[in-house]
């Protein structure tokens, strides 16, 4: 018998059956996934060094989906990862950028923008649906820049079937916004708010845009509890309990969005508050 490591890590059997086959594939695999979340694991206490103030929950989940990611046919795990915790006040940072290869570095603690339908100071209300004006959570793939309404902008592919898939059809895209001014969210007691979009200080969009382009990992951060547990991303230690694959796992549409959904132009997605 033998097994071959494929592109993105898992054991490939490519030797004939032999009586005890199964068995020893499934210890190899069953070591491979543990590997994995050793590795996972490893880069824990370190985010957590480099980011004190980042919440252990955010960082956990976003490393589970990063491996998650890393072991399907369904995305590229990237060096870099960005993490947004919405779970936090719009007027505390709750962006953290962090390049994980070849070795762990804090690139950018910023304040992020959520959308005007999720909530004022705090985001509480999440929609995949065009016009809802709501940010999406979860796992995302960064994808081509462009200048736009906005400026220099990024775009965003969401990789989470009914919980973030529609990010480009919304033109849900990172951007800089004036409206993004830690000190005037001192002030009025909130950051201004997007048509959904994850909007930076126009000062820093620049370079955190340029940081995470091209195939580069975002998770969007909640404790909500129907997405947790509905997320493909967040249910491979799971699988072998016979839930579905991330190839073949369907995600419902989240009981999330309390909003009506009307019509709306996509271009005006990127734009906001």
């Amino acid at each position: 018998m033998s097994c071959a490591a494929s592109p993105r890590g898992w054991l490939v059997y490519a030797g004939p059956m032999r009586p005890g086959t199964w068995l020893s594939l499934f210890v190899l695999i069953w070591l491979s996934l543990l590997s994995q979340a050793a590795a996972r694991e490893a880069l824990l206490p370190s985010l957590r060094a480099l980011a004190p103030d980042a919440p252990i929950d955010a960082l956990q989940q976003a490393l589970r989906a990063r491996a998650c990611a890393a072991s399907s046919d369904d995305a590229r795990s990237g060096e870099r990862l960005a993490v947004i915790d919405y779970s936090l006040p719009s007027t505390e940072p709750r962006l953290w950028v962090f390049e994980l290869e070849p070795r762990p570095r804090l690139l950018f603690v910023e304040h992020v923008a959520h959308g005007r339908g999720s909530g004022e100071d705090r985001a509480e209300s999440f929609s995949n649906l065009e016009g809802s004006h709501q940010s999406s959570l979860g796992l995302f793939r960064t994808a081509e820049t462009y200048d736009g309404a906005n400026g220099y902008s990024l775009r965003l592919d969401g990789l989470e079937p009914g919980i973030n898939d529609r990010a480009r059809e919304r033109a849900i895209v990172m951007h800089g916004a004036d409206y993004v001014d830690p000190e005037l969210a001192r002030q009025q007691g909130r950051l201004g708010r997007s048509f959904g979009c994850p909007a930076l200080r126009r000062d820093v969009a620049r370079q955190v845009i340029d940081a995470l382009r091209e195939g580069q990992l975002l998770f969007a951060y909640y404790p909500d509890r129907d997405w947790l547990e509905a997320s493909p991303f967040l249910s491979c230690a799971r699988r072998e309990d016979g839930a579905p694959t991330l190839a073949t796992a369907t995600t419902p549409e989240p009981h999330l969005s309390r909003t009506t959904v009307g019509t709306a132009n996509p271009a005006a997605a990127s734009t906001g508050e």
